[in-house]
């Protein structure tokens, strides 16, 4: 359950970097009120989830799914340039992050 939880917590990480970023300094409402409510969730789910994983590779494997999710919305929504060497990239992290998973001790 604590895989489930991280990886969940790791996509509210892409739904509050995303909102930061639509907030414009918190001068708009709702993208800030999603900034604050999923970044709450984020942080608790990673907090949950560290109690039966490891914190580096709880927070890696977070960070992980936070940053591939919130570039490829933004190369989706064209706010960043798509690129076949960018989606590699993005595929490799993946990959890395699945590896922590396959390797894992716990």
């Amino acid at each position: 359950m604590s895989w489930v939880i991280l990886v969940a917590s790791g996509i509210l990480e892409a739904v509050w970097a995303t909102a930061l970023g639509k907030s414009e300094g918190f001068t708009k409402l709702w993208p800030s009120v999603i900034f604050g409510v999923s970044l709450i969730a984020s942080m608790g789910g990673l907090a949950w989830a560290m109690r039966d994983i490891s914190t580096g590779t709880a927070y890696a494997v977070w960070v992980g799914i936070g940053a591939s999710l919130t570039v490829a919305y933004a190369m989706t929504t064209g706010a960043e340039p798509f690129s076949i060497v960018r989606m590699l990239l993005i595929l490799g992290l993946v990959g890395c992050v699945i590896g922590l998973k396959i390797v894992g001790h716990e």
